[in-house]
């Protein structure tokens, strides 16, 4: 009678409870808060022709533009654990690598938004924003902006 107890005992915990109706587990995806950038780098000219620099706050991050025939290239400024749903000055100065001559020149300011990238009910939860970088235009939505080629 023990024997067939046993069974059913270890697979509902391996299971995080989950048969016993409660919620599935939580995955183990990690997660930080940031604000990112995306861009085609063939909008910036040529191979690696120019430096993105992308500035949160006072935390800065910066890279080249990449190859032209890649779809797209990001860059991401990390954020503090702590930093909640804050509205925070964003600042994207694009530079010739060949000049040094200011190419693009933007400045704003976003509102994160809240992120779980394990569900609503599991950790970690973090903030977050992303923009384009725009040769004309500066800091814009990434909305239609093709991640293909």
């Amino acid at each position: 009678m023990l024997r067939p107890l046993l069974i059913p005992l270890p697979a509902a915990a391996l299971a995080g409870c989950a048969l016993l109706g409660q919620a599935a587990p939580c995955t183990m995806a990690d997660g930080d808060s940031r604000v990112s950038v995306v861009w085609r780098p063939g909008d910036f000219g040529g191979r690696d022709s120019a430096r993105i620099r992308l500035c949160v706050n006072s935390r800065c991050e910066e890279r080249t533009s990449g190859r032209p025939g890649d779809p797209f290239t990001s860059l991401s400024v990390r954020l503090p654990d702590r930093v909640g749903a804050s509205t925070l000055p964003v600042r994207l100065t694009v530079t010739s690598a060949e000049s040094g001559d200011t190419v693009v020149e933007d400045r704003t300011r976003v509102r994160l938004t809240e992120q779980h990238p394990n569900g609503t009910s599991c950790p970690p939860t973090v903030w977050t924003a992303t923009f384009r970088a725009h040769p004309d235009k500066g800091l814009t939505s990434p909305r239609g902006l093709k991640l293909q080629g």
